[in-house]
């Protein structure tokens, strides 16, 4: 059995429950729409968020969720689908998971408005139920993520950027989405504040470390649906860079600038920075930073009786760095 069947194990009932739900919070009068949206149903991924809700308010709960559990996922799954279809907008991307993404089949204007109408089905979810708690979580999370996509956009033009920055950005960009599933997960079955604050920083911890590892698969060559150098083509400051840029030689800075701004389209500049990334520890600094916030996170589930859900939680953990893909 691999990783990601044996984590969904614990709560398979309920994804299979919640893959109805999310199909029919997604339906439309407009045949069009119903079109698209059968189209991103039948290509979903792993659906690691909803996942999370799950896996956390189970924990929590006894084992229990609640239509809330259900309506958290939908619309936390609702809201990543929108700010995917836009990110392929935004990034002029035809491929998304390996098939065509909805701008290459739909062009981009139709798009834009599939993703704004995934955007109003999910808050619209919230509002009709007065899940006025979570929908606040979920505002949350847009808002950050909106904020981490421009931060990262203004130092790219200028690569100023130091390790703090870099943490702001993808626990923007990235951990607070995750952040915002275990908080769901957690007040949809909960009232305990602090618990479900405890929550959302495991969650948020676990995005960082999902990030980093990410940021090191543009340095390897395994086969993970990415092109090798691909954030450095795209003038990204990742944190092996980051680190490298702050520990070299102010020569050595000039040329990595130099190479970042003016000749990342060039492939065999953009393999030599590579390889000074690597031979200059950025990468074991990024790994000991990744495994740093694993370990936190692992720290932060210690203080829960032993369950299903928690060892599921555990191997998700893991998984986040584990993974070849």
């Amino acid at each position: 059995m691999n990783i990601t069947s044996q984590i969904k194990q614990p709560i398979q009932s309920e994804m299979e429950l919640f893959e109805k739900k999310f199909y029919e919070s997604m339906t439309s009068k407009v045949a069009l729409l119903n079109r698209i949206t059968y189209y991103i149903v039948n290509r979903k991924g792993k659906q690691m968020r909803p996942m999370f809700v799950f896996l956390t308010a189970k924990m929590l709960n006894d084992g229990a969720v609640n239509e809330r559990t259900y309506r958290g996922a939908s619309v936390i799954e609702l809201i990543h689908t929108a700010t995917l279809v836009h990110d392929d907008v935004v990034d002029d991307s035809n491929r998304r998971r390996g098939f065509f993404s909805i701008n290459a089949l739909w062009k981009n204007k139709i798009a834009v408005l599939v993703g704004d109408y995934l955007l109003s089905k999910g808050l619209l979810l919230s509002i009709d139920h007065g899940d006025f708690d979570l929908l606040k979580i979920i505002s949350v999370a847009v808002r950050e993520m909106s904020e981490g996509e421009l931060l990262q956009i203004e130092k790219a033009r200028r690569l100023d950027i130091v390790e703090d920055i870099y943490y702001e950005i993808i626990r923007k960009k990235t951990a607070t989405l995750i952040a915002s599933c275990c908080a769901l997960g957690a007040k949809s079955v909960i009232e305990d504040a602090v618990q479900v604050e405890n929550m959302r920083k495991f969650g948020e911890l676990i995005g960082m470390a999902f990030q980093i590892k990410d940021d090191l698969f543009d340095y390897t060559e395994d086969a993970i649906g990415k092109p090798t150098g691909i954030d450095i083509k795209e003038q990204k400051m990742t944190l092996p860079l980051i680190y490298v840029l702050n520990h070299c030689t102010p020569k050595e800075k000039s040329w990595l600038i130099n190479s970042i701004k003016n000749h990342n389209k060039d492939k065999k500049r953009v393999k030599e920075v590579i390889a000074f990334v690597k031979n200059n520890n950025g990468l074991q600094y990024a790994e000991q930073k990744m495994l740093e916030f694993q370990q936190e996170a692992l720290q932060l589930l210690q203080m829960y009786p032993d369950s299903e859900y928690k060892d599921a939680l555990i191997l998700m953990v893991n998984y986040v760095i584990e993974r070849k893909i």
